[in-house]
């Protein structure tokens, strides 16, 4: 088992920062690669950006390239999500993920078996 708490959102305005937190707990072995997702009203959840736990390589969707960044610390078990130059699209519930070893695809929301409960973000024009 996996539990994942999320914190950090809130309101900002357009061209602003926030930084999320994912604490994690739980099997290490379930959280071989970890994620951020968001999900707009109405739209389907979406990938973000993906941290490999031990090795630390990402990977971003190109939505997001260049204005967030992925990390964590091992030592606390917490993964980030740092952004910048926000824009008002940007506003959605942001999730934390984590999956195994052995998944087909970490881009898509079926390969996590593990989630946290969300944080809004909302960003104004």
């Amino acid at each position: 088992q996996v539990q994942l708490v999320e914190s950090g959102g809130g309101l900002v305005q357009a061209g602003g920062s926030l930084r999320l937190s994912c604490a994690a707990s739980g099997r290490t072995s379930n959280r071989y690669i970890m994620a951020w997702f968001r999900q707009a009203p109405g739209k389907e959840r979406i990938f973000i950006a993906i941290i490999n736990w031990s090795a630390g390589t990402t990977s971003y969707a190109d939505s997001v390239k260049g204005r967030f960044t992925i990390s964590r610390d091992t030592a606390k078990n917490v993964m980030y999500l740092q952004m910048n130059s926000l824009k008002p699209e940007d506003t959605a519930i942001y999730y934390c993920a984590s999956a195994p070893r052995g998944r087909s695809t970490y881009t898509g929301a079926s390969g996590y078996d593990y989630w946290g409960q969300g944080t809004q973000v909302t960003v104004s024009s």
